[in-house]
């Protein structure tokens, strides 16, 4: 299992989206501006995280994504393995037989994706609060293709006319 940037950006994002599951669908946009992340980048991370199902899609106005399975089913090995994934290619003999210490990356390997397997996404929320991580609720609009924007009341501060400016500075005295 390979470690990277891109699998430390899809960590990220992953616990941004179940840190907001209940507002909703997360757009990428929102997640690219609180993390620094270039928009094109993640674009790519999701098509990952959506194929192998760890995240659905919603499009349209008010569309982005949500976990595609429970946090607590999902953990730190499925997403970087996600992301990470590469078609494994035979090494050539050659390699094998000149890479005496294959046994050791191997084991190393194994030990790593083990204790990534034993961190779920829903203990790395929960590490989030803990710190006092606040996640702001958006006030969801309904922005349908019809619907149009419903002007708010004008309420007037100031007198109307020159009898109602006359009569306010009078009550004044």
């Amino acid at each position: 299992m390979r470690l990277s940037t891109k699998g430390r950006f899809a960590v990220t994002a992953m616990i941004d989206v179940a840190l907001r599951e209940r507002s909703g669908p997360v757009s990428l946009s929102d997640i690219a501006a609180r993390h620094q992340i270039s928009l094109s980048y993640l674009e790519q991370m999701f098509s990952k995280l959506r194929l192998h199902g760890l995240v659905e899609s919603t499009r349209g106005p008010g569309g982005g994504y949500t976990l595609g399975h429970r946090a607590d089913n999902v953990t730190v090995a499925d997403i970087i393995g996600a992301v990470e994934a590469e078609l494994d290619l035979p090494r050539p003999v050659e390699a094998v037989a000149q890479d005496i210490t294959q046994d050791l990356w191997d084991s190393l390997n194994s030990k790593m994706e083990d204790y990534m397997q034993s961190i779920s996404l829903r203990s790395l929320v929960l590490q989030q609060r803990a710190k006092g991580v606040q996640v702001e609720v958006q006030k969801t609009t309904n922005r349908g293709v019809f619907k149009k924007p419903k002007p708010e009341p004008l309420k007037a501060s100031v007198p109307n006319s020159v009898f109602a400016l006359g009569t306010a500075l009078l009550a004044r005295g």
